[in-house]
This record gives C-alpha cells, sequence and structure tokens, in this order.
C-alpha cells in the first residue's frame, strides 16, 4: 500500500472506532464484556489495583513474537490485529482482538515468550497486567483461575478455526465467508434478526493473505454477496444479513 492508502485506512478506522466504543463494563467500558470483566466486583476490584490503563496510537506496535512475556493485555477499547512470522519475511495475521480480549495469557502462564506480534489497528485503551502480579492474582482467586482457564480455552478454538478455514473450506467464497463469520462472532455484535455487524478493520490486501487468495479476488468475491444480498458494507461498517448463506459455502 502507498503512504496515501494508508493513512486513509486509519482514518477510516480511527472513525468507525470513535463512532462504535461504547460505555459498559465499569472495568474497561466495553459493550461485550470480557472473560474478566465479569469477574465478582471485589475479586475486580483486586484485579484493577495491579494495572492502570494506557492509550496506544494506530498503528503502533504493543510486543513483537518472540518477546519475553512480562506483561498480559486487557483490551478496553479499539482494536489490534495478531500477526506471526518474521517482520522481514512474509506474515499471517492470525486474528482481530477488540475489547474484552486478553493478549498474551498462555505466554505469561508458561513463563515464555509471545508467540504472535500484536499491532493496534486503531488507537486502543489497555490495562496490562505483569507476569508476576497476574500470577498472584490467580493464586487468590479461584474464579479467576476457572476464567483464565476459559480463555485458553478461546484461543484454541480461534486457532482450530484458523485451520479449518484454511484447509477444509475448498473454494475462495467459503474461505471468505468462514472468514466473515468468525469476525461477526469475535468482534461484532448480534442483530436483531440474526443479523450480526462489526468494524471492517482488514483491508482487501489483509483478507486475501488470510484466505489464500489475492486481494482482487476478494474484492470481487465482496462484490459477488453483496449482490446477493448476504452481506452489506457501509461507512466502514460490515452487516451480515444472512449468515446461514455464508456458513452454507462450507
Amino acid at each position: 500500500m502507498t503512504g496515501a492508502e494508508i493513512a486513509t485506512t486509519v482514518q477510516t478506522r480511527q472513525k468507525h472506532f470513535t463512532r462504535q466504543v461504547p460505555a459498559g463494563c465499569a472495568a474497561c467500558a466495553n459493550r461485550r464484556p470480557g472473560w474478566f470483566c465479569s469477574l465478582g466486583s471485589s475479586v475486580l476490584a483486586d484485579l484493577e489495583l495491579a494495572t492502570s490503563t494506557i492509550t496506544l496510537p494506530a498503528q503502533a506496535s504493543l510486543f513483537s513474537q518472540g518477546e519475553d512475556a512480562r506483561c498480559l493485555y486487557l483490551i478496553c477499547g479499539g482494536y489490534l490485529k495478531l500477526t506471526a512470522g518474521r517482520t522481514d519475511d512474509k506474515q499471517m495475521i492470525v486474528r482481530i482482538a477488540g475489547p474484552g480480549s486478553m493478549l498474551g495469557l498462555y505466554a505469561v502462564l508458561s513463563h515464555g515468550m509471545y508467540e504472535v506480534s500484536a499491532e493496534s489497528l486503531t488507537s486502543a485503551q489497555l490495562r496490562p497486567v505483569e507476569r508476576d502480579r497476574f500470577l498472584g492474582f490467580l493464586r487468590t482467586h479461584k474464579e479467576a483461575q476457572m476464567r483464565a482457564v476459559q480463555c485458553i480455552c478461546q484461543e484454541y478454538r480461534f486457532a482450530l478455526q484458523d485451520a479449518c478455514r484454511i484447509a477444509l473450506a475448498e473454494t475462495v467464497a467459503a474461505r471468505l465467508g468462514k472468514l466473515l463469520l468468525e469476525l461477526s462472532h469475535q468482534i461484532g455484535e448480534h442483530l436483531d434478526g440474526g443479523e450480526y455487524r462489526f468494524p471492517l478493520l482488514l483491508t482487501h490486501e489483509e483478507m486475501a493473505s488470510m484466505t489464500c487468495t489475492t486481494r482482487e479476488t476478494v474484492t470481487r468475491t465482496l462484490g459477488q454477496f453483496r449482490k446477493e444480498g448476504w452481506i452489506g458494507i457501509e461507512d466502514s461498517v460490515v452487516t451480515v444479513h444472512q449468515p446461514d448463506r455464508l456458513q452454507h459455502l462450507l
């Protein structure tokens, strides 16, 4: 992408982010409470004592693959993309993480290194928790231990979805449809009538890398989905009108 295209993409993402972030959870002010946001008030108060909110500008690196995992991060607002691979070589977008998500949990629990890199797509608000303080928090609160297990299970499910999208979907339309459904559930909201809506944070080129195809093919396939009435795209927001049609492609 050219410098002008990158600037336009960031402005579009930021415009949508500013409009979408709502008030809600006392811990992270998001409408979709995360795994740790719905802990009991006393447990949550202890977690808040162990951290404070930081702001990350758009297109900024939070951590890199292979770095020592000194902190995990709770996303309170904004969106980040997680990638695997070396920066000087081909990279794969693993997933998009939004409000309520936790980054670096497995690496912190295993006293290891971050297995992916994290970069902000929009301005983001996060709560970093140092590794030792988080481990002490888990030892004190059994309820939090179960939430940590649930988070690990969710990460496993995301990884399985990635593998199935690439290996089992035989057509580009099926892979792209699967990606749209994943984004609907991961960063979207469920609307009345069974529809989903989520911010379009990925460029067509990035979507192409996640579906093993070309940017031109993604553009053409999305156009076909819109023509069929399965999805709508307006002002950088995707509305999935007929998720069952996308699921049927698989």
